[in-house]
């Protein structure tokens, strides 16, 4: 038996696998965000660790023998967040979490301090890594900084709490900027950029490597026969990977989620910051992936369904089979964008509204957006080298044979909906403390779900979202310029 944590934003997921990879049980615990001022988003570890102990304690209740039965932990979380200690290893203050936006300035700082960051680190300087985080800590919160002995991820925090030891693992590691992410070592020299030398990091793993063990007293409050070992585990995206079987190079999905996302499994280390695409390590030994991420993917057309009060189902139903593109053109930036603009500032639009536009047009407009903004995505990863011939597709978006039609054809690939797991990182690292206790081959245990028919593009569609992307991307100046 095999558990699976997954420590979140909104909550922590814990899974139960059993040998034939069966979920026999899960539990969740909720979590929240304290934003003091604008762009703060903050949690205090604590409450993550009243979190574990919740889930851990229904699953002790509600499935105890399973529990005691366990041989190996695996850990996935959000990505990027400034767990400060000091040299008892105590919070220094709560942690700043990756959708924080206060460090904007600072990612210039790091840059000029350190102009090698973008090749050795692999990616531009965004607020939301943790790096920057530092380096506005050391500007407005001087007596905690001369404070720090150590830095920690949010599940590497975890770890130390579940185990005494401060690992952290490769994929997680890459989101900080301090990693050498083709050396999968830490930069001494990206480390100095922020002020801190390489005591104040954890020892780094792979994450199907043992990391750790549980503590006995823990083990013996949670009715577990032994203490298990804990695996080096994943970031949320790479341990998802890890569930869906993405781990061969060449492997792709799209994540029609909150956000959306473009993965790839890479056999190297590919950084393509002119394009903001995200070049991070994957959760097993020898192999990276790529990002193309645009930041409001379902949330645009759950934006759209409360603007004019109608349910996203209803308003997807209402699009129906899609014969010919809109008449109107939606760009998606409500948040801002990731890939390729690396643009935190620019806005939405509609664009191309007659006196005849009605709402299945604009409903369809939306679909449409998001599947422009991915095909920024795909295109960025191809210039940097990477060949993505098909990928499956997971996320709420992937319920609705429209959108998946709209995106096949925008993005002119073969798209394959796949039955999502409801455990996502867990179940993947879940698969990860098993290949850390038992040094099976990664490639007879990570094998994707089953997966529905494949999405051809549509060859009357393909040259006419290729016209209407070639407008979609004219607007971005516009856009650009009255953000200021």
């Amino acid at each position: 038996m095999y558990l699976g944590l997954d420590l979140g934003t909104s909550g922590l997921k814990a899974v139960l696998v059993d040998e034939v990879q069966r979920v026999v049980g899960s539990a969740t615990a909720p979590l929240t965000v304290s934003r003091p001022h604008p762009g703060w988003s903050e949690q205090d570890p604590a409450q993550w660790w009243a979190a574990l102990e919740q889930a851990l304690g229904t699953l002790r209740d509600r499935h105890p023998a399973e529990l005691a039965a366990v041989r190996g932990i695996g850990l996935s979380g959000q990505q990027h967040g400034a767990v400060l200690l000091d040299a008892d290893d105590r919070v220094l203050r709560p942690c700043i979490l990756w959708n924080d936006t206060r460090a904007t300035a600072e990612c210039a700082a790091l840059e000029a301090a350190f102009p090698d960051l973008r090749r050795v680190a692999g990616n531009i300087a965004m607020p939301g890594f943790t790096a920057p985080k530092l380096l506005w800590v050391r500007a407005h919160e001087p007596e905690i900084f001369s404070k720090v002995a150590r830095v920690l991820l949010p599940k590497a925090w975890l770890r130390l709490a579940l185990s005494g030891e401060a690992v952290e693992e490769m994929s997680d590691a890459s989101g900080t900027l301090w990693l050498d992410v083709a050396a999968r070592a830490w930069s001494p020299e990206a480390l100095a950029a922020t002020g801190l030398a390489a005591s104040a990091m954890p020892r780094l793993v792979e994450g199907s490597a043992p990391a750790g063990r549980l503590r006995p007293d823990l083990a013996r409050a949670w009715g577990m026969a032994t203490p298990p070992l804990l695996a080096g585990g994943a970031g949320d995206n790479a341990a998802g990977a890890v569930g869906l079987g993405a781990i061969r190079p060449g492997d792709a999905f799209v994540s029609l989620g909150t956000s959306g996302v473009l993965f790839a499994v890479t056999d190297g280390a590919r950084p393509y910051p002119e394009g903001a695409v995200h070049a991070f390590c994957h959760a097993l030994p020898g192999l990276w992936h790529q990002m193309g991420v645009t930041l409001s993917a379902a949330a645009s057309l759950a934006w759209w369904a409360g603007v004019i009060g109608r349910d996203e189902a209803s308003l997807v139903a209402e699009v129906g089979a899609v014969a010919r593109p809109s008449e109107a053109l939606f760009l998606p930036y409500l948040a801002g964008e990731r890939t390729p603009h690396n643009d935190g500032a620019v806005r939405g639009a509609f664009a191309g509204l007659s006196a005849g536009t009605e709402r299945p047009a604009l409903t369809q407009a939306v679909m449409e957006g998001v599947a422009f903004s991915l095909r920024d995505g795909l295109d960025a990863l191809r210039a940097s080298g990477t060949r993505i011939e098909a990928a499956d597709v997971i996320g709420g978006g992937s319920r609705s044979p429209a959108w998946i039609r709209i995106l096949a054809s925008v993005l002119d690939l073969p798209l394959s909906p796949l039955a999502e797991g409801e455990h996502g990182g867990a179940f993947g690292a879940a698969r990860l403390a098993r290949l850390a206790v038992t040094g099976e081959a990664p490639d007879a245990l990570c094998t994707p779900p089953a997966r529905g028919a494949t999405v051809m593009p549509d060859p009357e569609l393909v040259p006419a979202y290729a016209e209407r992307l070639a407008r979609y991307r004219g607007l971005y100046p516009a856009l650009r310029a009255l953000a200021g």
